[in-house]
């Protein structure tokens, strides 16, 4: 029975070591990485400033996708979990000694490892794992997991906040990822099972753009639509529930984890539905969401409107598991993690400039970030619902 349900799931060994990780070092990140932004005003940086640190994050998502995707393919998929977490580490330490906030965006360049750097290799140690019939579930797993700690961190680090003052609550909080990302390494070290890799190509970046399959492509265009929806309003959006809106950091927290056990509740039968049909409809519904949620936040009033606003934001998460596994069907078996590099890196830089946009608006009206990518979201969900591939993979 349990062997069953393992595999129902597409709990396989390595996918459950990569399960494992995900939310011990997720649990670290989410404790203080809402609140930097606060942090980066705190110490003294502007909107601008925040709408850079913002940009940062979104182009460096960008590059390192195909970096780590290389690697993964070349060095094999655990020296690359291992590598870029000590890099995040590294990250985790220099934004505790910060005095300053440039020093916070000179962190963001390693901090950022972990959650750009591995993604390729995450995407390939699921499809080296697990067939085509059961990828999506396998994101699933890997989406709940991803989600489970900002469910529990982030009230959890509005808490030590609360207590300790902002400096010293999130230093606190990271000096626990520091320690959380060391286990996750040991736990790589001890549990993954090196597997040989498939022969890997000689394709440049170039040939695997151009051997990229067309149903892959129309998807991309789709998705750079609905991160814009996302990019622009997203560093603003704990400065306006906190400094518009009036909502403590506690409630704040609440409020996140709301979002992500809306997201949580969702993602296991959409996922196993997507791996039995097209998967276009799911992907469909969550672009269709991504244009929504700025819609409902900027319209809430009262405390009850922010929950919804907060809902409708989980359910953009309803077809996370049947793109990525879409996008692995779509990848070619000998260049997986550098193809799902390049799908990241172009999605990346077409939509890291969306919060300097964020910020121009914002320092019009608090409320144009949200109505513009209310607008750009909707664009996103027309171009994929006309133009996006209908067939079932496979």
């Amino acid at each position: 029975m349990q062997t069953n349900i393992r595999h129902w799931l597409g709990l396989e060994r390595n996918v459950v070591v990569l399960l494992v990780m995900i939310a011990v070092i997720g649990m670290g990140e989410e404790l203080w990485t809402r609140f930097v932004p606060k942090y980066l005003e705190l110490l003294g940086a502007t909107s601008w400033v925040i709408a850079v640190y913002g940009t940062l994050k979104d182009f460096l998502d960008a590059v390192y996708q195909y970096p780590g995707g290389w690697i993964a393919d070349r060095l094999g998929r655990r020296t690359a979990l291992v590598l870029f977490t000590v890099l995040a580490a590294m990250g985790y330490i220099i934004y505790i000694l910060s005095p300053t906030w440039e020093w916070v965006l000179v962190g963001t360049v390693f901090v950022m490892a972990w959650s750009s750097l591995t993604l390729p290799a995450m995407f390939a140690i699921i499809g080296d794992s697990l067939p085509q019939s059961r990828r999506a579930i396998g994101f699933g797993m890997q989406s709940i997991l991803k989600r489970v700690p900002i469910v529990l961190a982030p009230p959890l680090g509005g808490l030590l906040i609360a207590s300790l003052g902002l400096s010293m609550g999130l230093r606190t909080a990271l000096g626990i990822t520091v320690g959380l990302a060391l286990i996750a390494i040991a736990i790589v070290f001890r549990y993954y099972k090196q597997t040989e890799l498939p022969a890997h190509g000689k394709e440049n970046m170039r040939d695997i753009w151009r051997s990229t399959d067309p149903r892959l492509k129309r998807l991309l265009v789709a998705d750079c639509l609905a991160r814009w929806a996302e990019g622009i309003p997203k560093v603003f959006i704990v400065l306006y529930v906190i400094d518009t809106l009036r909502v403590d950091a506690f409630q704040f927290g609440w409020l996140t984890s709301i979002q992500m056990l809306t997201a949580i509740a969702v993602y296991i039968p959409l996922a196993k539905l997507s791996d039995r049909m097209n998967r276009k409809p799911v992907v469909l519904l969550t672009f269709a969401f991504f244009a929504l949620f700025p819609f409902v936040l900027v319209h809430a009033n009262n405390f009850l409107w922010l929950v919804a606003a907060f809902v409708t934001g989980g359910l953009r998460e309803i077809g996370e598991p049947a793109r990525k596994a879409l996008i692995v069907d779509l990848a070619p078996e000998r260049a997986r993690g550098r193809a799902v590099g390049m799908y990241y890196l172009v999605r990346g830089l077409a939509v890291f400039p969306a919060p300097l946009v964020g910020g121009w608006l914002w320092a019009m009206n608090q409320h144009l970030p949200f109505l513009s990518a209310f607008v750009v979201g909707v664009v996103g969900v027309i171009t994929y619902a006309l133009w996006g591939q209908s067939e079932k993979t496979g």
